[in-house]
């Protein structure tokens, strides 16, 4: 799966994911759904827009991906996992075609999500793309209303090698006749949206400042609200209010289970882990992190062997500490390797064989007016969540 090794495992097209929602019976549209497409902020604008409508009464669906500790993170109903046996039910009922027709994991995954959804009468579903837009398996639903939160630098070798080639991409996504949502407006990108809408005759929204709190920690969640508010505003399916939102806002934790996104786990020293991993993400994360008070930065760090890790480096402060490490999956660069990226750039480093040695070494080292910073990959910071 994607998740794990990459490229190898993509299904570069929607044939599959047609043929298996036709299997099913196409469970996509015995629902109402929302698309949520973009480079940074898709899980947290998913899960934001998830809490609001579950705070307005509905009963909600949503999909993100990837996990972080457990695959049924991936498919909930108003914030519950879909449980085990559903899951087992599912792939024992399918297994023969499965196999037959050779479907990615993530097509599986999808198809398993739309079924779920559709056998317990969901009101809407929160959908958030995989990658990209045009080609992705979440791709062939006709969605109430769809927002791109952004476009930045990401998944080059599938999307694209400049902003408006990935934009192309991520622009798949808008419908016919359905309201688009762009959580930024870019002078490279907004005339690719504005053509695409224009292409299907459907209506382009710009996210506005919204003068709403969030439980999410992170300074860059206010961009997110913004996306958020704005695609729950011009969705006109649902009846959401003011006290509505604002609810739905305060407590996306509690509602959806939203994860890893400037998480503090631990105080004396501050631990907090955040899932950026692009250039575009991490600079924000460190834009914030450098900005707090601290005797010394410590940083748990590893990376997947597909990211621009120059790129990356150039952000990192000069002054921390290193605990670099690979986490627990083939796609994670080679430890080795990260190290001379890190020597060529002359920053203070030493290296563990696991994630959880540095982790450890990097509280063990801390003191309580220091600050410990867990990043750099998702799958790092999955390794150290409780």
């Amino acid at each position: 799966m994607y998740q794990r090794v990459g490229k190898a495992a993509l299904n570069p097209t929607l044939d599959g994911i047609t043929n298996l929602a036709a299997y099913l019976d196409n469970p996509h549209q015995k629902f109402k759904s929302i698309h949520i497409g973009g480079t940074n902020g898709k899980g947290s604008s998913a899960h934001m827009v998830a809490s609001i409508l579950q705070e307005a009464g509905y009963k909600v669906g949503l999909y993100t991906s990837p996990h972080l500790k457990d695959f049924r993170e991936r498919i909930r109903i108003n914030g519950v996992p879909i449980t085990e046996d559903v899951v087992t039910n599912f792939v024992h009922l399918h297994r023969t075609f499965f196999e037959q027709e050779a479907f990615s994991f993530f097509e599986m995954t999808v198809g398993l999500a739309f079924d779920y959804f559709a056998q317990q009468q969901v009101d809407v579903a929160v959908i958030e793309v995989g990658l990209g837009g045009r080609l992705d398996a979440t791709n062939i639903i006709t969605p109430e209303a769809c927002l791109i939160t952004n476009i930045a630098l990401d998944h080059q070798q599938f999307l694209g090698t400049t902003r408006a080639a990935i934009a192309k991409e991520k622009a798949g996504i808008i419908k016919p006749k359905i309201p688009v949502v762009l959580g930024e407006q870019d002078s490279e990108t907004f005339p690719v949206f504005k053509q695409a809408a224009e292409n299907v005759n459907a209506t382009l929204h710009l996210a506005e400042l919204q003068e709403y709190q969030t439980d999410l920690l992170g300074h860059y969640q206010q961009q997110n609200i913004n996306a958020a508010v704005a695609l729950i505003q011009k969705s006109a399916s649902f009846s959401v209010s003011d006290q509505h939102i604002c609810r739905g806002l305060k407590n996306v934790r509690q509602n959806t289970g939203l994860r890893g996104r400037w998480e503090v786990l631990g105080n004396k020293p501050t631990i907090i882990a955040d899932v950026a991993h692009n250039k575009a993400g991490l600079k924000v994360v460190l834009n914030q992190l450098t900005a707090l008070a601290y005797t010394t930065l410590h940083v748990v760090f590893g990376v997947v062997n597909d990211k621009d890790i120059e790129d990356i480096i150039s952000l990192l402060p000069r002054d921390a500490h290193y605990y670099l490490c690979a986490a627990n999956v083939p796609r994670a660069m080679d430890i080795t390797l990260l190290a001379q990226h890190f020597d060529a750039c002359s920053l203070n480093y030493t290296t563990y064989g696991s994630v959880e040695s540095a982790f450890n070494s990097a509280k063990k080292q801390a003191s309580a007016t220091d600050i410990i910073y867990v990043g750099g990959s998702l799958f790092v910071v999955a390794e150290i969540l409780p």
